[in-house]
C-alpha cells in the first residue's frame, strides 16, 4: 500500500466546501494516514507501516450478498415457523418452535433468559439480514441515500448480537442431558438453523463494506464520492 503523505484538503467552488479524497485512509492499527491504491482481484492491500491487512476486493460482492441475504431471510422464516424439537415420553409426544420455547421460558418465570433468546436468536439475525438486504439494494445505483450508511453502522452492531449458533449449542447440550429420560425428535427447524448459521457466515464474508461505503451520499462535500475503481467505471458509462 502506498504511504504518501496526506495533502492539504483542497477547496473548490464559491462556497469553499472541502473536497474529500476517498483513497485517503488511516490504518486503525497504527494510525498511519496513507492512500489506498488500486487493488486487483485476489490481492490484498496492507498497511505500509505495520503490514496489517486493510482491504481485499471481493468479486461481485453486491450480487452475491443479495442472493445470500434473500436465501437467509427465507430460511429464517422457515426456522421460526416449523417445529424445532420434539420429545416423546411414555407415549406422549410434544414439539415446539423457537418462539414456542421462548414463550415456555417466559411462562416458567425465566423472563430474562426468554428475552435474551428472543433477541439473539430471532430479532438480531432478522435485523442483520434486513440490513444487508436494504443496503445491497440501495447501493446498486449510486449515490445511495444517507440512510444506507446508518444501516451499515447498525449492521456491525447486530452481527455481534446474532447468536443462533450459541442457541443451537445450548440445545445440543440440553439434549445430551435428557437423552436418557426421553426420546428426542429433531425438527426441521433444527437443520434449517444449522444451515442458516453457515449462510450468515458466508453473507458476512462475501459483503464488501468498503465498496458499499464508497457509494453512499455524504452530508459534507458534494453528493457522492467514489472509490478509484468506481470513479473510472462511472466515467466510462458517460
Amino acid at each position: 500500500m502506498s504511504a504518501d503523505a496526506a495533502r492539504p484538503v483542497a477547496r473548490s467552488g464559491l462556497n469553499k466546501r472541502p473536497v474529500f479524497d476517498p483513497a485517503l485512509v488511516a490504518c486503525p492499527d497504527c494510525d498511519l494516514l496513507q492512500r489506498l491504491p488500486e487493488v486487483p482481484a485476489g490481492s490484498t492491500a496492507c498497511c505500509a507501516r505495520c503490514q496489517a491487512s486493510r482491504w481485499r476486493p471481493k468479486t461481485d460482492s453486491l450480487n452475491r450478498t443479495l442472493a445470500l441475504a434473500v436465501a437467509a431471510a427465507l430460511l429464517l422464516v422457515i426456522a421460526n415457523s416449523v417445529p424445532m424439537l420434539g420429545l416423546s415420553v411414555a407415549g406422549r409426544v410434544a414439539s415446539t418452535t423457537v418462539l414456542g420455547g421462548v414463550l415456555a421460558m417466559w411462562d416458567d418465570g425465566r423472563q430474562t433468559v426468554a428475552v435474551l433468546v428472543l433477541f439473539t436468536a430471532v430479532i438480531a439475525p432478522a435485523l442483520e439480514i434486513a440490513c444487508l438486504l436494504a443496503v445491497s439494494l440501495a447501493v446498486r445505483r449510486p449515490p445511495a441515500p444517507r440512510w444506507a450508511g446508518t444501516l451499515l453502522r447498525g449492521y456491525e452492531v447486530l452481527r455481534e448480537w446474532s447468536m443462533i449458533e450459541i442457541m443451537l449449542l445450548g440445545v445440543l447440550v440440553a439434549l445430551i442431558k435428557i437423552a436418557e429420560l426421553a426420546t428426542v425428535i429433531p425438527g426441521l427447524a433444527m437443520f434449517v438453523l444449522g444451515t442458516l448459521v453457515f449462510l450468515l457466515a458466508a453473507m458476512a464474508a462475501t459483503f464488501d463494506p468498503r465498496d458499499a461505503w464508497a457509494r453512499v451520499a455524504w452530508a459534507a462535500g458534494e453528493s457522492f464520492r467514489q472509490a478509484p475503481g468506481l470513479a473510472r467505471a462511472a466515467e466510462d458509462k458517460r
